[in-house]
């Protein structure tokens, strides 16, 4: 059934490239995408839809809508860490398209009992569902585990929505022992367990070494560089040579996000990279955090700027199990369309990775409705996408 506010269709055409999301072909070989109902239908050259919306990419570049894998939202587009109103709205303006939490640890009062944490949690993911703050794709409900939980605790919650488990080590379980078995339950119950590594973030939470990270063995490895503060390269090389996610974050250790980088590559273990703000936090509300990161990961540590982007898209999805993060028939619309800055010594989007540059969004697509033309965040894109048939979206503005 179509979504009534959606578009029937939508065409984008011009478009100069195509960065795909998957990391194992990163680039597509096409000018235009076709969308219908919220889904790509067709990617390829000179596609001429009658659509109800048409975009001209004016030969700029397409990227899957980024996709931050850690973030630590409370409810609605609020964060009382920062007292600060719509940084979901913001993250939009820097091409974030899909958000997942690490847990909701700002909310004041937090509640550490069991049935009060599963109730946060069910509430939270339930709440993120049914609203999305600027349209954004906020995936939350990840409780901070406690001790003293069982595995009806996860059945429970699994069965009301509950996807993800929150940063390992924020609550009381804080060793490998203690946390082994209830990511055996989660993972059982179909949720994505997520451990904090590095010292401790906020008050009450615990440091958690390399060594409790393998012995717990979740699904990813929380800011493998550190939230704020950094294991030892030491840790991080074990952690490499695991089959775990590696998350690199915004709110982290520069210098250990290119190490944990270096090893990844060696390792040929680079489809395992996510990325992710870790934000809001002590370090701020950080709306281009992802694309600061992709410029540090390809300007500083050579990595292709097509396969950081992935990295920050379709790896992602990967590892969530969402249908977002590629572009590809049948997966959802999601789309930043992007250039080089106007006065990048790089040409393209890529191009400005490459020097160290962050690219300009120029529109941000959702289930393939528009959501932003000019982003009031980025620099100015040289070339700006244009509607050219159907409803144009309000103009962003600095």
């Amino acid at each position: 059934m179509r979504r009534p506010e959606a578009p029937l269709k939508v065409l984008i055409r011009n478009i100069g490239q195509i960065v795909s999301g998957d990391i194992a072909k990163p680039l597509l070989d096409g000018d235009s995408i076709v969308a219908a109902d919220g889904k790509i239908v067709a990617v390829g050259r000179g596609l001429d839809d009658d659509a109800d919306t048409v975009i001209d990419a004016r030969g700029s570049t397409v990227v899957p809508g980024l996709i931050d894998s850690h973030c630590h939202p409370v409810f609605g587009d609020f964060t009382p860490r920062q007292r600060t109103i719509d940084f979901i709205d913001s993250g939009l303006n820097g091409g974030i398209t899909t958000m997942i939490s690490a847990g909701e640890v700002h909310l004041p009062g937090r509640p550490k009992d069991i049935v009060g944490l599963k109730a946060l949690a069910i509430v939270a993911a339930k709440a993120y569902a049914n609203a999305r703050p600027a349209g954004v794709k906020m995936h939350a409900g990840a409780p901070i585990l406690e001790l003293g939980m069982v595995e009806e605790d996860f059945a429970e919650m699994a069965k009301a929505g509950v996807k993800l488990v929150g940063e390992i080590g924020l609550g009381s379980v804080k060793t490998g022992k203690d946390a082994a078995p209830m990511v055996k339950w989660a993972r059982k119950h179909g949720m994505t367990a997520t451990i904090h590594t590095g010292g401790p973030s906020i008050a009450g939470s615990n440091a958690i070494s390399g060594e409790v990270v393998l012995e717990a063995d979740p699904d990813v490895v929380g800011h493998i560089n550190g939230g704020t503060t950094s294991m030892s390269e030491r840790e991080i090389d074990a952690l490499v040579a695991t089959q775990m996610a590696l998350e690199i974050v915004h709110c982290g250790n520069g210098k250990t996000a290119l190490h944990a980088l270096r090893r990844a590559q060696e390792a040929k273990a680079t489809h395992r990279i996510i990325i992710g703000l870790d934000a809001p936090s002590g370090t701020g509300v950080v709306p281009l955090g992802i694309l600061r990161v992709l410029a540090h990961l390809v300007s500083l540590g050579g990595v292709a700027p097509e396969e950081a982007v992935c990295m920050a898209t379709g790896n992602t999805a990967r590892v969530y199990k969402l249908p977002v993060g590629v572009i590809a028939p049948g997966r959802e619309a999601d789309f930043c369309i992007v250039d080089a800055p106007i006065g990048s010594q790089g040409r393209t989007a890529l191009e400005a990775l490459r020097v160290g540059d962050l690219f300009g969004v120029s529109m941000v697509l959702i289930d393939g409705q528009i959501k932003i033309g000019r982003s009031r965040n980025t620099p100015p894109a040289t070339r700006a996408a244009e509607v050219v048939k159907g409803q144009g979206p309000a103009t962003g503005g600095h």
